[in-house]
C-alpha cells in the first residue's frame, strides 16, 4: 500500500513510535513521518507509507497549527510537564490587556532559539541525547513567523493560546519567552496541532481505529491529493517522454490554468497521476533545456 495517513498522534508517545506502530499495522518497513511532535503533544501527524515516503520533504515545509495550554511560575528543564523543575518563581498579577500586549510582540518574524531537547542535531547527534548527558550547547536563533497568536482563555497561572505559525516553530519556546517577559517563567501543560497545511485534524484517524479497520487503504491519501495546496502542471506526451530521461519540460509542453511566479514548486502531473515535482524557473540562465527545475521526478524510461 502507499499513500499518506492523517494520524491523530496520542499523548505519550514519541512520533517515532506512531511510525513503529503503522510499519507493524500496515506491514511494510517503508514508513516516515512530517513534523516530529512531543511525546506530550497530540494532533495532525502526516505519516507516509510506501511510495508516498518521496513526497515527505515537501510537507515538512507546511505551516501549522496548534492550541497549547502553559503554566506560569515553573520552568522546566524541557520546557513542558515531561521534564524536570529548574526553577520557580512568583506569578505577578497581570490584566488581560497587559497579556495580550505581550503576545503581540510575539506575532510576525521574530528570532527564537530552538530548545535543548528538540531533534535537531549537531555533529549528527540529537540534541535531546546530548541535553540528557546533561549538556547545553550554543544553538543560534531561528528566523519563524507567527501569523496568528490567540489568547483563548487565561485562568489564574494557566493560559490557553492558538497560534498559526511557520515551520520550525517551537511552542514550548514560545511559551517559554512570553513566561520570561512576564519575568515567571513558564512551560506546556498540553499541545494539540490542529493543521498542518492542507490537512486539519478533522481528517485523521487513530491508531485504535487503524487497529480495528481490516480495510486500511480507505485511510491513505494519494501523493498528489497530499500535494493539493501546490499547482498543478499536465504535461503533454513529448514532455512526460523528456522528464523520463530527466528533462526539464518546456513551457510549450504543459497545460496551465495560470503562468506560476518564477520560484513556485508545482506538481508534474500526467494521465492524472503525479510523476515529478519541480519548481517554475523560465529565467535560468545555466539550464536551457526547460523552464521547471525538477526536484524529484518519480518515472523512469
Amino acid at each position: 500500500m502507499h499513500g499518506l495517513l492523517l494520524l491523530d498522534k496520542p499523548a505519550g508517545l514519541t512520533s517515532h513510535d506512531c511510525v513503529r506502530q503503522v510499519r507493524r499495522l500496515f506491514k511494510t518497513r517503508k514508513v516516515g513521518h512530517a513534523g516530529t511532535l512531543d511525546p506530550l503533544a497530540t494532533g495532525v501527524l502526516p505519516i507516509a507509507i510506501g511510495n508516498a515516503t518521496k513526497i515527505l520533504q515537501f510537507l515538512l515545509a507546511e505551516d501549522k497549527s496548534y492550541r497549547a495550554t502553559f503554566k506560569l511560575g515553573i520552568t522546566t528543564d524541557t520546557l513542558d510537564s515531561d521534564g524536570q523543575i529548574v526553577l520557580q518563581r512568583p506569578v505577578p498579577s497581570i490584566s488581560s490587556q497587559s497579556l495580550a500586549d505581550i503576545c503581540a510582540r510575539f506575532t510576525g518574524e521574530i528570532d527564537q532559539q530552538p530548545p535543548m531537547y528538540s531533534a535537531l542535531k549537531k555533529d549528527g547527534v540529537p540534541l535531546y541525547k546530548l541535553a540528557r548527558q546533561g549538556k547545553e550547547i550554543e544553538r543560534p536563533t531561528r528566523r519563524i513567523k507567527i501569523f496568528r497568536l490567540d489568547i483563548i482563555e487565561s485562568v489564574a497561572d494557566q493560559v490557553t493560546i492558538e497560534v498559526d505559525c511557520s515551520k520550525g516553530t517551537y511552542i514550548r519556546s514560545l511559551a517559554h519567552d512570553i513566561g520570561e517577559v512576564l519575568g515567571c517563567g513558564a512551560h506546556i501543560t498540553s499541545l494539540r496541532r490542529l493543521w498542518t497545511g492542507p490537512f486539519s485534524i478533522d481528517e485523521c484517524t487513530t491508531l485504535e481505529e487503524l487497529g480495528n479497520t481490516a480495510d486500511k487503504q480507505q485511510f491513505l491519501i494519494s501523493a498528489d491529493s497530499a500535494l493539493r495546496n501546490l499547482p498543478a502542471v499536465v504535461l503533454n506526451d513529448s514532455g512526460l517522454a523528456r522528464l523520463k530521461f530527466g528533462i526539464p519540460p518546456q513551457v510549450e509542453e504543459v497545460a496551465l490554468d495560470q503562468t506560476p511566479e518564477p520560484g513556485v514548486v508545482v506538481r508534474l502531473q500526467a494521465a492524472g497521476e503525479l510523476v515529478a515535482m519541480a519548481r517554475y524557473a523560465p529565467l535560468r540562465e545555466n539550464e536551457k533545456r526547460g523552464d521547471f527545475e525538477l526536484i524529484r521526478v518519480f518515472v523512469s524510461h
